[in-house]
């Protein structure tokens, strides 16, 4: 951060390069000057230099020249270039100047205090470049952190509430007493809820850290649907899932990915959409290409809300408390646009809330969030 600014004058006569020196010289600021293209072109390839100051007409390598080069060059293509001219001023001669990549031009000669405003801009720019470049490191760093600490914790939390489980489906076993049993009902409840967001945190992680590759095997959606759909069934609560299919069901995902997105779609149509309504499930497996699934229920998404549904620890205006962290949906998203298909959400008053995805029925092997 506090290290010194480096500007290249290029020019041939020795005695410009010692007056522009003696005109920029100030604490903070490193001037580096060559006599010619060759020479500057080896400076910049040692030194990060924040402004290059080039006269036009010299032997050899002449100034246009020179930002031609530099300009193809990915190291120096993004260094302002100043050129400094004694020519007489010429529109043409300008415009060449502008077109191999000057901010400016100068014509000698100049009023020094123009030139060292204009300095001054650059310099200051180039100290508000650094500044970012460094809060970007580290914010870097703790994003880094924070995803770390995320995975470390899910991992740590998963076995003392694997014990906690397993406590509450012993505690009716060990006695008749019926508040026992209503006492362990909920302590399971509340625990499976835990697990949920323990693997939500998870799934976080491995999205942001970037380690989202699917592992890509043929699995028929419909009966992952199914499969999925009789989670949500217990003796005292039927299924309110119907899932209906079309055509060929069958293609190649994750199945470990896509069985998460469809839990998260349908538990999120169950918990959200009317209680005496069914939840309606389609797969249409009628286009070779593509699979399209779509998991429908009564009730409507407020359209402010709309738009941001995919982002998250975004909640719904209708989610109750202790639902989640608001990471199902973006999760969801997530997976999917690892089998490069896309999701969309639709709703309204009349037609309840549909959430549709498409992925490719055989996706590329290259295919990235």
């Amino acid at each position: 951060m506090n290290a010194s600014i480096n500007i290249l004058v290029v020019d041939d006569v020795e005695q410009n390069l010692t007056a522009v020196g003696a005109l920029l010289a100030r604490s903070g600021v490193t001037l580096l000057s060559a006599s010619s293209g060759a020479q500057a072109l080896e400076l910049l390839l040692e030194h990060d230099v924040a402004l290059a100051l080039i006269d036009v007409q010299m032997p050899g390598m002449n100034g246009f020249e020179l930002a031609e080069l530099m300009r193809g060059s990915e190291r120096t293509r993004a260094i302002p270039l100043i050129f400094l001219t004694a020519a007489a001023r010429d529109q043409a001669y300008t415009f060449r100047g502008y077109e191999a990549g000057a901010v400016d031009f100068l014509f000698k000669p100049f009023d020094g205090q123009v030139l060292i405003n204009k300095v001054n801009v650059f310099v200051e720019l180039h100290q508000q470049k650094r500044q970012l470049s460094a809060q970007l490191e580290e914010l870097k760093r703790a994003l880094h952190l924070n995803e770390l600490f995320t995975a470390v914790l899910g991992h740590d939390l998963r076995t003392p509430l694997s014990v906690v489980m397993n406590g509450a489906m012993l505690l009716p076993m060990m006695t008749d007493h019926p508040k026992v049993a209503v006492t362990a009902q909920r302590i399971q409840s509340s625990a499976k809820r835990m697990a949920q967001m323990v693997d939500q945190l998870l799934d976080l992680a491995r999205i942001r850290s970037g380690e989202l590759r699917p592992d890509l095997l043929e699995a028929d959606y419909g009966a992952l649907c199914r499969l999925i759909a009789d989670e949500f069934t217990t003796p005292d609560h039927p299924s309110r899932i119907a899932v209906q299919t079309s055509g060929d069901t069958v293609g190649v995902c994750d199945s470990g990915m896509m069985s998460q997105v469809l839990s998260n779609l349908m538990g999120n149509a169950l918990v959200h959409g009317e209680a005496d309504q069914p939840v309606h499930v389609t797969i249409d497996g009628n286009d070779p290409r593509s699979l399209t699934v779509s998991v429908a229920n009564r009730g409507e998404i407020a359209p402010e809300l709309l738009d941001s549904v995919f982002e998250p620890y975004r909640r719904g205006g209708t989610r109750k408390s202790g639902q989640g962290l608001g990471l199902g949906l973006y999760t969801a998203r997530m997976f999917i646009a690892a089998h490069g298909g896309d999701i969309t959400a639709a709703s309204s008053k009349e037609e309840g809330t549909v959430f549709t995805f498409k992925v490719p029925r055989r996706p590329a092997v290259e295919a990235r969030p």
